[in-house]
Protein backbone atom coordinates (compact mmCIF):
# COMPACT_ATOMS: atom_id res chain seq x y z
CA UNK A 1 0.00 0.00 0.00
CA UNK A 2 1.46 3.40 -0.73
CA UNK A 3 2.40 5.52 1.92
CA UNK A 4 3.16 9.69 1.50
CA UNK A 5 6.65 10.19 3.05
CA UNK A 6 8.83 13.12 3.75
CA UNK A 7 12.57 13.25 3.85
CA UNK A 8 14.74 16.23 4.65
CA UNK A 9 18.19 16.32 2.83
CA UNK A 10 17.56 14.86 -0.41
CA UNK A 11 20.00 16.19 -2.60
CA UNK A 12 22.93 14.07 -1.87
CA UNK A 13 24.36 10.96 -0.20
CA UNK A 14 21.55 8.64 1.57
CA UNK A 15 18.23 10.86 1.60
CA UNK A 16 18.73 11.19 -2.50
CA UNK A 17 19.13 7.21 -2.20
CA UNK A 18 15.89 6.98 -0.19
CA UNK A 19 13.73 9.16 -2.54
CA UNK A 20 15.06 6.78 -5.60
CA UNK A 21 13.94 3.39 -3.31
CA UNK A 22 10.56 4.73 -2.22
CA UNK A 23 9.30 6.26 -5.85
CA UNK A 24 10.46 2.24 -7.15
CA UNK A 25 8.47 1.43 -4.25
CA UNK A 26 5.27 2.79 -5.55
CA UNK A 27 5.18 5.56 -2.81
CA UNK A 28 4.34 9.31 -2.72
CA UNK A 29 7.30 11.13 -1.66
CA UNK A 30 8.19 14.90 -0.71
CA UNK A 31 11.95 15.41 -1.23
CA UNK A 32 13.17 18.07 0.93
CA UNK A 33 16.48 19.77 -0.05
CA UNK A 34 18.12 23.75 -0.30
CA UNK A 35 19.13 22.29 -3.49
CA UNK A 36 15.71 20.62 -5.09
CA UNK A 37 17.69 20.26 -8.42
CA UNK A 38 19.69 16.82 -8.16
CA UNK A 39 15.82 15.12 -7.17
CA UNK A 40 14.09 17.26 -9.88
CA UNK A 41 16.17 16.19 -12.91
CA UNK A 42 15.09 12.41 -12.28
CA UNK A 43 11.84 13.08 -12.96
CA UNK A 44 10.58 9.93 -10.93
CA UNK A 45 7.29 8.63 -10.37
CA UNK A 46 5.33 9.75 -7.25
CA UNK A 47 7.96 12.33 -6.03
CA UNK A 48 7.67 15.98 -5.26
CA UNK A 49 10.16 18.46 -4.55
CA UNK A 50 10.78 22.21 -3.91
CA UNK A 51 13.98 23.99 -2.47
CA UNK A 52 13.52 23.59 1.74
CA UNK A 53 15.97 25.45 4.56
CA UNK A 54 15.39 23.84 7.85
CA UNK A 55 16.53 27.29 8.96
CA UNK A 56 14.07 29.42 7.20
CA UNK A 57 10.64 29.62 9.14
CA UNK A 58 8.76 30.43 6.10
CA UNK A 59 9.79 27.14 4.44
CA UNK A 60 7.53 25.79 6.99
CA UNK A 61 4.49 26.89 5.40
CA UNK A 62 5.31 25.50 1.93
CA UNK A 63 5.64 21.86 3.71
CA UNK A 64 1.83 22.45 5.59
CA UNK A 65 0.45 23.73 1.94
CA UNK A 66 1.83 20.95 -0.04
CA UNK A 67 0.43 18.29 2.41
CA UNK A 68 -3.17 19.86 2.75
CA UNK A 69 -3.16 20.47 -0.46
CA UNK A 70 -1.81 16.70 -2.07
CA UNK A 71 -2.13 14.43 0.71
CA UNK A 72 -4.13 15.56 3.79
CA UNK A 73 -2.31 12.94 5.49
CA UNK A 74 1.79 12.23 6.53
CA UNK A 75 2.69 8.13 7.30
CA UNK A 76 6.43 8.52 7.70
CA UNK A 77 8.78 11.40 8.17
CA UNK A 78 12.38 10.66 7.53
CA UNK A 79 14.77 13.66 9.71
CA UNK A 80 17.57 13.29 7.56
CA UNK A 81 19.32 16.68 7.01
CA UNK A 82 22.08 16.95 8.67
CA UNK A 83 24.77 19.66 9.46
CA UNK A 84 28.92 19.22 10.34
CA UNK A 85 31.46 21.53 11.41
CA UNK A 86 34.67 20.02 12.11
CA UNK A 87 36.95 22.14 13.86
CA UNK A 88 39.21 22.08 17.15
CA UNK A 89 37.06 23.01 19.95
CA UNK A 90 38.96 26.12 20.75
CA UNK A 91 38.38 27.56 17.50
CA UNK A 92 34.45 26.66 18.16
CA UNK A 93 32.11 29.85 18.62
CA UNK A 94 29.18 30.32 19.43
CA UNK A 95 27.87 31.45 15.85
CA UNK A 96 29.33 27.44 14.72
CA UNK A 97 27.24 26.12 17.38
CA UNK A 98 24.07 27.61 16.08
CA UNK A 99 24.68 27.38 12.64
CA UNK A 100 24.61 23.20 13.54
CA UNK A 101 22.08 23.30 15.68
CA UNK A 102 19.49 24.91 13.95
CA UNK A 103 19.80 22.41 11.46
CA UNK A 104 20.39 19.37 13.58
CA UNK A 105 18.54 20.06 16.28
CA UNK A 106 16.00 22.96 15.64
CA UNK A 107 15.25 22.55 11.95
CA UNK A 108 14.15 18.48 13.33
CA UNK A 109 12.09 19.97 16.19
CA UNK A 110 10.38 22.26 13.88
CA UNK A 111 9.63 20.60 10.90
CA UNK A 112 8.23 17.01 13.39
CA UNK A 113 5.95 19.65 14.80
CA UNK A 114 4.50 21.03 11.64
CA UNK A 115 4.01 17.43 10.23
CA UNK A 116 2.40 15.70 13.32
CA UNK A 117 -1.08 17.26 12.75
CA UNK A 118 -1.06 15.42 9.97
CA UNK A 119 -0.08 12.04 11.39
CA UNK A 120 -2.36 9.50 13.05
CA UNK A 121 -1.98 6.06 14.57
CA UNK A 122 1.21 3.85 12.82
CA UNK A 123 2.63 7.08 11.52
CA UNK A 124 6.27 7.12 11.95
CA UNK A 125 8.68 9.80 12.57
CA UNK A 126 12.35 8.68 12.03
CA UNK A 127 15.20 10.61 12.83
CA UNK A 128 19.16 9.75 11.72
CA UNK A 129 21.41 11.01 14.42
CA UNK A 130 25.33 9.42 14.57
CA UNK A 131 27.43 7.18 17.03
CA UNK A 132 28.63 10.70 17.46
CA UNK A 133 26.13 11.61 20.05
CA UNK A 134 25.33 8.10 21.58
CA UNK A 135 26.76 8.54 25.64
CA UNK A 136 29.82 6.09 26.06
CA UNK A 137 30.99 5.68 22.21
CA UNK A 138 33.72 6.36 20.89
CA UNK A 139 34.18 10.49 20.44
CA UNK A 140 36.15 12.39 17.79
CA UNK A 141 37.83 15.62 18.14
CA UNK A 142 36.49 18.38 16.06
CA UNK A 143 32.93 17.23 16.11
CA UNK A 144 31.60 19.13 19.22
CA UNK A 145 28.91 20.96 17.77
CA UNK A 146 28.37 18.23 15.51
CA UNK A 147 27.98 15.31 18.20
CA UNK A 148 26.15 17.15 20.31
CA UNK A 149 23.77 18.18 18.50
CA UNK A 150 23.09 14.52 17.49
CA UNK A 151 22.85 13.53 21.25
CA UNK A 152 20.57 16.16 21.64
CA UNK A 153 17.55 14.59 18.78
CA UNK A 154 18.44 11.18 20.40
CA UNK A 155 17.13 12.70 23.87
CA UNK A 156 13.80 14.62 21.88
CA UNK A 157 13.00 11.61 20.44
CA UNK A 158 12.71 9.81 23.88
CA UNK A 159 10.88 12.70 24.90
CA UNK A 160 8.49 12.18 22.15
CA UNK A 161 7.63 8.83 22.23
CA UNK A 162 5.98 9.42 25.68
CA UNK A 163 4.82 12.97 25.07
CA UNK A 164 2.93 10.80 22.03
CA UNK A 165 2.37 7.57 23.11
CA UNK A 166 -1.64 7.40 22.96
CA UNK A 167 -1.53 8.81 19.83
CA UNK A 168 -0.55 5.36 18.16
CA UNK A 169 2.21 7.70 16.15
CA UNK A 170 5.99 5.81 17.19
CA UNK A 171 9.22 7.98 17.25
CA UNK A 172 12.34 6.50 16.99
CA UNK A 173 16.20 7.48 15.75
CA UNK A 174 19.13 5.63 13.93
CA UNK A 175 22.63 6.53 15.11
CA UNK A 176 24.49 5.55 12.49
CA UNK A 177 28.39 4.81 12.15
CA UNK A 178 30.58 6.13 9.22
CA UNK A 179 28.71 5.86 6.10
CA UNK A 180 30.61 7.03 2.66
CA UNK A 181 28.73 9.94 1.25
CA UNK A 182 29.71 13.57 0.49
CA UNK A 183 29.98 15.39 4.05
CA UNK A 184 31.89 12.79 5.70
CA UNK A 185 34.41 12.92 2.39
CA UNK A 186 34.29 17.00 3.26
CA UNK A 187 34.70 16.68 7.61
CA UNK A 188 37.48 13.80 6.65
CA UNK A 189 39.44 14.05 3.42
CA UNK A 190 40.38 10.65 2.38
CA UNK A 191 38.76 7.90 4.89
CA UNK A 192 37.35 5.04 3.54
CA UNK A 193 34.21 4.11 5.60
CA UNK A 194 32.33 0.38 5.22
CA UNK A 195 28.93 1.24 4.23
CA UNK A 196 28.13 2.77 0.99
CA UNK A 197 25.20 5.61 1.36
CA UNK A 198 22.95 2.96 -1.03
CA UNK A 199 23.42 0.30 1.70
CA UNK A 200 22.82 2.30 4.64
CA UNK A 201 19.64 3.78 2.91
CA UNK A 202 18.11 0.37 2.23
CA UNK A 203 18.13 -0.02 5.98
CA UNK A 204 16.81 3.30 6.25
CA UNK A 205 14.34 2.26 3.67
CA UNK A 206 13.04 -1.16 5.26
CA UNK A 207 12.84 0.70 9.02
CA UNK A 208 11.13 3.28 8.40
CA UNK A 209 8.34 1.02 6.54
CA UNK A 210 8.49 -1.73 9.36
CA UNK A 211 10.16 -0.49 12.61
CA UNK A 212 7.50 1.06 14.04
CA UNK A 213 5.49 -2.19 14.43
CA UNK A 214 8.13 -3.08 16.69
CA UNK A 215 10.16 0.03 17.99
CA UNK A 216 8.65 3.49 19.78
CA UNK A 217 11.15 5.92 21.56
CA UNK A 218 14.44 3.77 20.92
CA UNK A 219 17.70 4.53 20.09
CA UNK A 220 19.26 1.71 17.44
CA UNK A 221 23.00 1.82 16.75
CA UNK A 222 23.53 1.29 13.41
CA UNK A 223 26.87 0.53 12.82
CA UNK A 224 29.69 -2.40 12.29
CA UNK A 225 32.40 -0.48 13.92
CA UNK A 226 33.42 0.40 17.30
CA UNK A 227 33.50 3.28 16.86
Amino acid sequence: MSKNIIITGTSRGIGFELVKLFSKAGHQVLALSRNEKPVEALHLEGVSCFSFDLNDADAYKKVTEFVNKNWSQVDILINNAGALINKPFSETSTSDFEAVYKTNVFGVAELTRVVLPFMKGGSHVLTISSMGGVQGSMKFPGLAAYSTSKGAVITLTELLAEEYKESGISFNVLALGAVQTEMLEEAFPGYQAPTTALEMAEYIFEFSLKGNKYYNGKLLQVSNSTP
